[in-house]
């Protein structure tokens, strides 16, 4: 509680002064409605929304998914080799700075039109790729110098270094990667949906175009609302399982 009441009310207060300055300065709801009315869209459109955040979770977590065995597997792989390092690594950087728009209609047509959310989950991925990559490969090397000559003395294979040193000192690496890839890859979801032109996917960013196309402000806050409780769920569930790790190590 000590944790989460100074942001609860900082929230809470944040939301009241939005409240009652929309309401003093009759701000038309088209522009920006209180937080009253988005919270009557939330519970009106519940069952609409709720489907919508779920497939948006799915297709985030698939990413995610794929990010961490591609990103994950990939930094294993070269770390056992500085000229593959030194080869892989701008590549990877290359494809962190692409813009997921410039290359959403190259993975549309490639996975086809009919299967949108397929796109969605590349694009995602290609988007939380990096910092997973990125982490792990710090991680594993960054070893205690003394214990890697240790394992030096005694002749330890390539393997057993690898599981019984490297792997464990880049733990918390990964779990910085993984969290920080978990906030990319609703961002990354989310864009690849705007970016796909498809409605197939029926997700939360197919509702924001609905609700703007329509000038229903409220709804398109109440789907960002969701959005964002989305993101921290996702942030939590990484930040307890990084402490459940780190207090088993100790």
């Amino acid at each position: 509680m000590t944790r989460l009441l100074p942001p609860l009310l900082l929230t809470a207060l944040l939301l009241a002064a939005w409240e009652i300055a929309c309401r003093t300065l009759q701000v038309p709801a088209y522009f920006l409605p209180p937080p009253s009315a988005v919270a009557v869209a939330l519970v009106d459109r519940a069952p609409v929304l709720a489907a919508s955040a779920a497939a948006t979770f799915w297709m985030a977590m698939q990413a995610l998914f794929a990010a961490a065995l591609l990103g994950g597997g990939l930094a294993l792989a070269v770390s056992l080799s500085r000229p593959a390092e030194q080869a892989v690594r701008p590549l990877a950087v290359a494809l962190q700075v692409t813009p997921v728009v410039a290359i959403a209609p190259l993975v549309l047509i490639w996975t086809g039109l009919d299967h949108a959310d397929r796109a969605v989950v590349a694009l995602a991925a290609a988007v939380a790729f990096f910092p997973l990559f990125s982490g792990v490969l710090a991680g594993l090397k960054a070893a205690d110098p003394d214990l890697e000559r240790l394992f030096d003395l005694y002749g330890a294979t390539p393997l057993q270094r690898l599981i019984r040193l490297r792997l464990p000192a880049a733990l918390p690496f990964m779990l910085e990667g993984l969290r920080v890839a978990s906030g990319l890859a609703v961002i990354g979801a989310v864009v690849a949906e705007f970016v796909s032109g498809s409605g197939a996917t029926q997700g939360l960013a197919w509702r924001l175009l609905e609700a703007g196309n329509r000038l229903r402000t409220a709804d398109m806050l109440a789907a960002l609302a969701l959005l964002m409780i989305m993101g921290l769920t996702l942030n939590g569930l990484v930040g307890a399982l990084e402490r459940a790790a780190r207090q088993r190590t100790l």
